[in-house]
């Protein structure tokens, strides 16, 4: 279960920055500055799924039977 606070925490760091990212580039008129920025969000979501997928899977650890997640298997 602390593993899974722990993930969960990170994957909302990890949201907020992206919002964050993408307000930036809504505001930016560059196309390098967007494009720079779009790399970085996308790398910054597929952490956030990761760390949201973890979360959810070390919150169910223990439970016999949890094989809700094809990715991460226990």
């Amino acid at each position: 279960m602390e593993l899974s606070t722990e993930y969960r925490a990170h994957a909302q760091a990890l949201r907020e920055r992206i919002t964050l990212l993408e307000s930036c580039m809504e505001e930016t008129e560059e196309k390098d500055q967007r494009l720079l920025l779009y790399g970085r969000i996308r790398m910054l979501r597929t952490m956030w799924r990761e760390a949201r997928d973890l979360a959810v899977l070390t919150g169910h650890y223990y439970e016999r039977g949890y094989h809700r997640s094809a990715r991460y298997k226990l």
